[in-house]
């Protein structure tokens, strides 16, 4: 008992440890760019989420790919996750606006079918599978229920739709509601059209959306990084000065 406790007390203090020496790193980046840029990242992570994620599946046009990271980033979904069966994801960079540098992107492409590797590893996170599709017995957008927990809204290929396998495995289904003679919307505009109305009935509403103060950080890290040119380097300063290297 008494060493468990030890350990467990370690761990505490390592990761107590770990978060200070971050919050050092990230005050010590952030002299390296414009205070106001700075701040921009502040004010902009402290509106992100990933009680929303996004799934695409398969996905093989680069201008539908790339306008659906801008929506991401635009509305403060911060999690893509990106299966490639058949086809792999590319982006447009006139139509991304650098967008995917802000992003966190996951990529599923180890295995002959990937979509199962990516709806478990959202399970094991704590998603809802939530699978898009134009049938009428399925509810819509606007009757989703967000208070029940996280969402991993899926999205499948342009053509096709998602496939039969993401469908088997999904847990729940949701339609965007149509009116018109054709039978769907583009992926981009679908994807844009439903997290609109999502990301703002969330924050509209009660729920605990945002990220952590450690998710934050991360992210915010992460975010200097990408922005510095030669990060790597004075990181490596940064720990040189600490004695750490």
């Amino acid at each position: 008992m008494v060493l468990l406790f030890y350990f467990c007390s370690m761990k505490l203090n390592i990761d107590a440890n770990e978060k200070e020496l971050r919050k050092r790193l990230i005050h010590y980046l952030s002299q390296f760019i414009y205070d106001r840029r700075y701040q921009l990242f502040c004010s902009i992570v402290r509106n992100r989420t990933r009680y929303i994620t996004l799934v695409l599946e398969d996905i093989y046009q680069a201008q539908n790919a790339s306008a659906t990271l801008r929506t991401c980033d635009c509305l403060g979904v911060q999690d893509i996750h990106i299966i490639e069966n058949a086809n792999k994801f590319t982006v447009d960079s006139e139509v991304d606006m650098g967008a995917s540098k802000w992003l966190t992107i996951h990529r599923y492409n180890q295995f002959q079918n990937n979509t199962l590797e990516a709806i478990g590893y959202l399970r094991e996170k704590g998603y809802r599978i939530v699978a898009t599709t134009p049938h009428d017995s399925d509810c819509t957008i606007r009757e989703l229920d967000l208070s029940k927990g996280k969402v991993a809204l899926l999205f499948g290929t342009e053509l096709t739709g998602l496939s039969e396998l993401a469908l088997k495995n999904a847990d729940e289904y949701v339609r965007i509601p149509m009116f018109g003679f054709t039978e769907s919307y583009n992926i981009s505009v679908s994807v844009a059209i439903t997290l609109y109305e999502l990301t703002g009935r969330l924050r509209d509403s009660e729920v605990d959306f945002l990220l952590t103060s450690d998710e934050q950080e991360e992210i915010l890290l992460s975010w200097l990084r990408a922005s510095i040119r030669n990060s790597s380097l004075i990181e490596n300063r940064f720990f040189n000065e600490l004695n750490m290297l």
